[in-house]
């Protein structure tokens, strides 16, 4: 079988077809476009659609063929226009249209990327189709023919919609798939970051072990320290990985009426900080949740102050209308407002911070989110002079149930 010419293709079909840039430039047309249009190639290429056919002042076949480009390249997907009138201006005579109704479906040419190109335009002409209508009235029942003429109208509005409802569809669909390759990809990295960190404490485990069994003339003692340091850190990457699949799983958990600045004052009595430590509590701002849980908020976030914090931490605790607001400021360098989202995505370390500080894991201020989450509250960055200004939101219980308790 002869190797198919697909250019020739193209020029031989009967259907008039273009295809334009994404800057709506010509870059082909076929016979019978040229012939449609009444414009010849040479007059069409690298021109723009809408400078050579900007539409007639009684349509808006433009507008409608723009936003249906834009369509096209926005959801890389093919869009239908159905019956809608543009007007062509006559050759020659500038400022004269003549009334032309068209349909018309314009699709995406993909590169290899998966971006779009190109789209490629077909265009059928239904002017005559139109006319015979208008024409009909002056020898048949008007009342039918404008009856007729509303029905098909009517059915291309509704295509129109329809068409609309399947691009949404698609444009969900493909939503969710990105969505979906999204969480794959964040599961790999997860898998990867967590054999990363559980990788350190095992292979120090394991070299401290052979040390012992190997040199009678180690300091055991010493040896059996570090061990329990590098169990202690695994025992740590565990926790918060069984802490972040319970919260992913929405395991619940019993609540009760917890006071904030009670919450503060028990976890500061466990802490023995390198720096000072302020406190600014208002008393009874109560909200319902997990004390075991609340706690661990807290202590995920005194944890990342203390380690960043240069002199001092300020810690506060204050209603605000019907949210309770937790507060951690520290005096240390500071997050960058572009990477404020990025520190709470689990398992990530900002910069060189694997090996400044080690002990971080890059679960901490994720799950403190998500405990925020779970209680139906916020947790963000926000702007602060100095330092980093951690402030946690979650709704207040009302006073009329704390006084009921």
């Amino acid at each position: 079988m002869a190797e198919i010419d697909f250019a020739q293709v193209f020029e031989a079909s009967p259907v008039p077809t273009a295809v334009l840039s994404t800057r709506w430039e010509y870059l082909a047309v076929n016979g019978a476009f040229e012939r449609e249009v009444g414009r010849r190639r040479d007059a069409l290429l690298g021109r723009c659609v809408f400078d050579l056919f900007p539409g007639g002042p009684s349509d808006s076949g433009a507008e409608k063929l723009r936003a249906s480009l834009a369509r096209v390249v926005a959801d890389r997907d093919v869009d239908v226009l159905a019956v809608h009138r543009y007007d062509i201006e006559r050759p020659g005579r500038p400022g004269e249209f003549e009334e032309h109704y068209w349909n018309s479906v314009n699709a995406p040419l993909l590169g290899p990327d998966g971006e779009v190109v190109a789209v490629v335009v077909r265009v059928e002409n239904v002017t005559p189709f139109v006319e015979r209508l208008h024409g009909a009235e002056e020898s048949c029942d008007t009342r039918h023919v404008q009856t007729l003429e509303a029905e098909i109208f009517a059915r291309a509005r509704e295509l129109q919609q329809v068409n609309e409802r399947l691009r949404q569809a698609r444009l969900e669909e493909r939503r969710t798939v990105d969505r979906l390759r999204q969480a794959v990809e964040q599961q790999r990295q997860a898998i990867s970051d967590t054999s990363h960190d559980l990788r350190a404490p095992i292979t120090g485990l394991l070299t401290r072990l052979e040390t012992a069994l190997s040199d009678p003339d180690a300091d055991l003692r010493q040896i059996l320290h570090a061990a329990r340091h590098d169990a202690e850190r695994l025992g740590g990457i565990v926790a918060d990985l069984l802490e972040l699949a319970q919260l992913d799983a929405g395991v619940p958990v019993s609540t009760e009426p917890v006071d904030l600045a009670s919450v503060v004052q028990a976890e500061l009595a466990l802490r023995r900080p390198a720096v000072a430590v302020a406190t600014r509590l208002e008393p009874g701002v109560v909200v319902q949740g997990s004390p075991i849980r609340l706690a661990r908020l807290l202590s995920n976030l005194m944890t990342n102050a203390e380690r960043h914090a240069r002199t001092s931490i300020e810690v506060s605790v204050a209603a605000d209308g019907a949210q309770a607001v937790l507060e951690v400021i520290d005096d240390g360098p500071g997050i960058p407002p572009e990477e404020r989202e990025a520190v709470f995505r689990r398992f990530y370390r900002r910069g060189n911070a694997r090996r400044s500080d080690p002990r971080g894991t890059g679960l901490g201020l994720p799950i403190a989110r998500e405990i925020a989450n779970v209680h139906g509250g916020t947790l963000h960055i926000a702007d602060h002079p100095v330092g980093t200004r951690m402030v946690c939101r979650l709704p207040r219980q009302p006073s009329s149930e704390r006084a009921d308790d």
